[in-house]
């Protein structure tokens, strides 16, 4: 009677299992034809006439990936493949977006055409668990990554960093990856929050004091400046509208090249 009632389940949790609904992807049909075009001409590149999905297709997969958040499990199920195939359709799609994501010499080309830029520093969630240290962020109590962007005023993302443990403090990330001196090279003004503080050359943040009032002309600085942090939390917020950003499950080596991926989509969507 168990081994009935076992076999009996199991294939109830399979027809479960199995089940698939119908989906939407709130991006452009723009970023989806840039995107197929781009895994069209890398198939034609390789020599890969046949697969199981056209570059449409697998485009589609991607990016239901990357902006819902969707597991592989879920995914390859709505696209009647297995697992393993959507594991490697989209590890395919996101390393060719990774390299094709602007670097730092050339959103500075493009931030000297602006008044200025912003810096910002968001922490990427990811799943680990508490021994690992160098990803645990004491600010936010939690395990999370390091990512630097910069950012156009009005909104559109220039340029983001490779990733580095949650632990790394921003102004350290900026040093680390070298923005601050590039930056002040290119003589580009850029406004950031207070963890920033003694970055210096070009990087503009709000005056700050402990222990005492700041003077009246510090205090006219700071409310000039009351709309950088809603702009820096736009920029922020521009990044993370990609749900798998929000909470990563992936090795902690593969989030630079998803966050590069997600970089070159939103750029490309922007210069449309």
């Amino acid at each position: 009677m168990v081994d009935g009632f076992s076999t009996k389940k199991n294939r109830l949790h399979q027809r479960l299992s199995a089940l698939v609904y119908p989906s939407g992807v709130d991006v452009s049909s723009f970023v989806l034809r840039f995107l197929s075009a781009r895994l069209r001409q890398r198939g034609w590149e390789l020599g890969t006439w046949w697969r199981r999905l056209s570059p449409g297709r697998q485009a589609l997969l991607t990016l239901a990936h990357l902006r819902n958040g969707h597991p592989y499990a879920q995914i390859a199920a709505g696209f009647g493949i297995g697992t393993t195939t959507a594991y490697r359709y989209v590890a395919e799609a996101v390393e060719l977006l990774a390299a094709l994501a602007p670097t730092l010499a050339e959103a500075g080309r493009t931030a000297t055409t602006k008044a200025f830029v912003l810096l910002a520093g968001p922490l990427l969630p990811i799943d680990r668990i508490a021994a690992d240290r160098p990803f645990y962020s004491g600010k936010h109590k939690k395990h999370k990554m390091n990512v630097q962007v910069l950012a156009d005023p009005s909104g559109p993302l220039l340029w983001a960093s490779s990733a580095l443990p949650g632990a790394v403090h921003d102004v350290r990330a900026a040093r680390e990856h070298s923005i601050i001196a590039a930056l002040a090279d290119a003589g580009i003004t850029c406004w950031a929050d207070q963890g920033y503080r003694g970055a210096g050359a070009t990087v503009r943040v709000p005056h700050w004091a402990r222990w005492e009032n700041l003077s009246t002309g510090r205090n006219a600085v700071n409310r000039s400046q009351v709309n950088i942090p809603a702009l820096v939390e736009q920029a922020v917020a521009t990044l993370k509208s990609w749900r798998l950003l929000r909470k990563l499950r992936c090795s902690t080596t593969r989030i630079t090249s998803l966050v590069q991926a997600v970089l070159t989509l939103h750029s490309a969507s922007s210069d449309r």
